[in-house]
């Protein structure tokens, strides 16, 4: 794969081969790395632009990964570099050598401040741009709500016939929580994650009585920690615990598993989702930026 040097650094496209010397410098950091750890073991390093490959480019001195960018097959740049001209070198190099367009920027806030303007994307319009809260859980703590711990609730894998509805939720979730337009492109994405979710069986619904009233997802998962994403409840059911309920329920099927650990990340402003995360046991442990384009 290709590499250059300059000022002692070596810049590198990752391919196979690559896993541990990836892991090594991504583990440290993993709260704000789960894009960049849980693709790259669910998917590999080589891009042949599937669901969840990318163009991975490693900033390496005398060996080692000091930082690193990847470039998604969704559009998504996702950054770990704390250094400022580190995190340009890797970010211009994942975005020329995917030749595949920016659709927003993912990773620690301050790291995508800096990259919107080392890049010259700070004039570019958005649909999202906000400062996350990145929260941590050990599954041990997890406080279980009464409604799910008594029976009242029960959250299972969703059945085949449901998942047109988790559908049209994932595309509701989207425009609410990503400022993306209701369009034939966004149904069709979201039925395909809801596909894709159901084969990987990492998406989980809350039942109460036989109504379908919550939605609980992992958007990325490793052996030993997951990364909760896209809980969603419809707009007339909230306020009665549902989702608290729906994550609690995903969480202990995947504890059973051997998962120890959970992150996540909601919008700062975002203080019914924090106080319900809060509840559940979660504590910040940072922030996280993510920003989407809208053109």
């Amino acid at each position: 794969m290709r590499t250059n040097s300059a000022f002692g650094m070596d810049v590198k496209t990752l391919s196979t081969g690559d896993e541990t010397v990836l892991r090594d410098f991504l583990s440290p950091r993993v709260e704000s790395s789960m894009f960049l750890l849980a693709n790259a073991h669910a998917a590999g390093l080589v891009d042949r632009g599937e669901a969840l490959q990318g163009t991975y480019v490693a900033a390496r001195e005398e060996g080692r990964i000091v930082g690193v960018a990847a470039h998604f097959w969704n559009g998504m740049l996702v950054l770990q570099a704390s250094d400022e001209a580190i995190l340009e070198t890797v970010a211009r190099a994942a975005l020329s050598r995917s030749r595949r367009d920016l659709r927003g920027l993912a990773g620690p806030r301050s790291q995508i401040d800096r990259a919107l303007g080392r890049l010259d994307l700070r004039s570019r319009p958005t649909s999202c741009d906000t400062r996350e809260m990145l929260y941590s859980l050990d599954l041990r703590e997890l406080r279980v709500p009464e409604g799910l711990a008594s029976g009242r609730f029960v959250c299972r894998p969703p059945f085949d016939g449901e998942l047109e509805l988790l559908a049209r939720w994932r595309a509701d979730f989207s425009i609410e929580s990503l400022g993306l337009s209701k369009t034939p492109e966004l149904e069709s994405i979201s039925r395909g994650e809801v596909e894709r979710l159901h084969r990987e069986k990492n998406q989980w619904v809350l039942i109460d009585g036989e109504r379908l009233v919550s939605y609980s997802g992992l958007n990325a998962r490793l052996p030993d920690v997951v990364q909760v994403g896209g809980v969603w409840t419809p707009p007339d059911l909230r306020g009665r615990g549902y989702a608290r309920c729906a994550v609690a329920g995903s969480l202990l099927a995947v504890e059973r598993e051997g998962v120890a650990r959970a992150v996540l990340f909601t919008d700062e402003e975002n203080h019914t989702a924090r106080a319900a995360y809060e509840a559940l046991g979660f504590q910040v442990v940072g922030d996280y930026g993510l920003v989407i384009f809208s053109d």
